[in-house]
């Protein structure tokens, strides 16, 4: 049970990431003026806020090692 919650959370937050990637690279974002409950909404957008953190932590993470390179 714990465990399935576990990764749960690491799929959910996995997700928001990409959704933070999407809009990054095309601007193309959840409308989410369509959701009728303001709670909801507000819950959404802090769900995408966080993968905008998460997607920030990776590029940070990624920029400083060796592994990877910058192209333009």
């Amino acid at each position: 049970m714990f465990g399935t919650l576990i990764r749960l959370g690491i799929d959910a937050a996995l997700v928001s990431a990409f959704l933070a990637g999407v809009r990054r690279t095309t601007g193309l974002t959840p409308k989410l003026s369509d959701v009728p409950n303001k709670d909801i909404r507000q819950l959404l957008r802090s769900y995408l806020e966080f993968g905008e953190y998460i997607f920030d932590f990776a590029v940070v993470v990624f920029g400083r090692s060796s592994s990877f390179e910058r192209r333009s």
